[in-house]
């Protein structure tokens, strides 16, 4: 009984005993977490300014163009419009162009103007909402051509109309063409850079990808959906454990540009937002992807007047938006 006493007080003098250990042990390791924490914020605060000032450096002094000279680059819509003028320049600057277009006759014009001015191009025609068709496609330029390099995904289509005016076939076919094709055609090629971390994807969004438009609905849903496509893989590769810092993606957000699918534009001052030639068009976008930046608006100023748009209160940007007053009229 004695023994048993003696244990037990015995107990309650070590835990006694280790209560107050166990107490500073618990106050050292706070401390240890809070300076910890501190140091953690200190180092993002001064990478947050540093990148925020080599993003201000390259507004001034932008990047040099890289070389795309021996790029096998995969261009979809090469048919007419931003297509055929961005495969000419890519062409045009040592490019090995594929044309990917649904039609063949106009696809076979792009590749001939490819050819008159001396460069190299392939014409294959396919229907980029098939996936089953773009892996045949993968397929058949990885052996004739070898493997892309650069991919360009500017095929779309613009229906312009009030959203209860659409019909289903018309929603389905907007969403197909603008982000299904994407998400195949990305698929097909992006394994391969992968493999050796080389590579470019750039995606057609548009300002109606940015902001939303009347008479733009599905089409604004769809260019929406492109800029989240791009930031979502771009993000799923940049947290990869692997390398892949040489694949590089490119926003583009045009305006209004005359390829035919804009039919009725609205423009109140066309002098600061006049429309676009697909070749005026075609210059950015093949600047945008030499110098490797993420993303851009044509004009440039629409992306940081936007910007700025979505800090005010939505009814103060509405009345900058009735000023302008500039969009599309219903086909």
């Amino acid at each position: 009984m004695a023994s048993e006493l003696r244990t037990e007080k015995g107990s309650s003098n070590g835990l006694t005993d280790k209560a107050p250990w166990t107490d500073e042990q618990g106050i050292v390791m706070k401390v240890y977490q809070a300076v910890m924490l501190t140091l953690e914020i200190v180092t993002l605060y001064i990478k947050m300014v540093l990148t925020w000032f080599h993003a201000m450096y390259l507004l001034v002094v932008p990047p040099e163009p890289k070389s795309v000279n021996g790029e096998i680059i995969l261009i979809t819509g090469t048919g007419h419009g931003m297509g055929r003028e961005t495969a000419m320049r890519f062409a045009k600057l040592g490019g090995v162009i594929v044309c990917v277009d649904i039609n063949q006759k106009t696809n076979q014009e792009t590749v001939d103007l490819i050819k008159e001015q001396k460069g190299k191009a392939y014409r294959f025609e396919c229907d980029v909402t098939d996936s089953e068709a773009v892996k045949a496609l993968a397929e058949k330029i990885r052996r004739e051509v070898g493997d892309v390099t650069m991919l360009v995904n500017n095929a779309g289509i613009m229906p312009c109309k009030p959203l209860l005016q659409h019909g289903e076939g018309e929603i389905r076919a907007a969403f197909n063409v603008n982000v299904m094709a994407h998400l195949w055609l990305i698929q097909a090629f992006l394994p391969s850079m992968m493999e050796r971390n080389h590579g470019h994807i750039v995606a057609m969004s548009s300002m109606a990808g940015v902001l939303g438009l009347r008479n733009l609905v599905p089409y604004c849903a769809t260019k929406f959906a492109v800029r989240g496509l791009m930031e979502a893989l771009h993000e799923e590769l940049r947290e990869d454990t692997r390398d892949f810092s040489g694949i590089k993606f490119t926003v583009i957000c045009p305006y209004i540009v005359d390829t035919g699918l804009c039919k009725n534009p609205k423009i109140k001052f066309p002098s600061m937002m006049k429309i676009l030639t697909p070749e005026e068009a075609s210059d950015c976008i093949v600047d945008a992807v030499r110098r490797n930046y993420y993303e851009i608006s044509i004009p440039t100023s629409l992306l940081y007047v936007n910007t700025f748009c979505r800090l005010l209160p939505r009814s103060v940007s509405s009345h900058l938006k009735d000023f302008l007053d500039s969009g599309l009229e219903a086909q």
